[in-house]
């Protein structure tokens, strides 16, 4: 054990807490950050997920109207 006063040891702790701290502060902003820009970028995909959706249930529409329309082609 070191010779350090209990204050001294407490010093001690508590500046390795508080550089702890930063560190998770640093990490959890770029973790909020990374979270952000998957939101961002889901809600995107998501909307190219519904525009196709559209497409292709706009599309299933037409088929049976077309497939009719050749029926009664000659």
């Amino acid at each position: 054990m070191s010779n350090q006063t209990p204050i001294d040891q407490i010093a001690e702790r508590v500046e390795r807490l508080l550089v702890r701290y930063e560190e998770l502060q640093r990490t959890n902003a770029l973790l909020a950050s990374q979270v952000e820009t998957l939101t961002h970028e889901r809600d995107a995909l998501k909307s190219r997920l519904n525009t196709a959706r559209a497409r292709v249930d706009a599309l299933l529409e037409r088929l049976p109207d077309a497939l009719a329309t050749q029926k009664d082609a000659p």
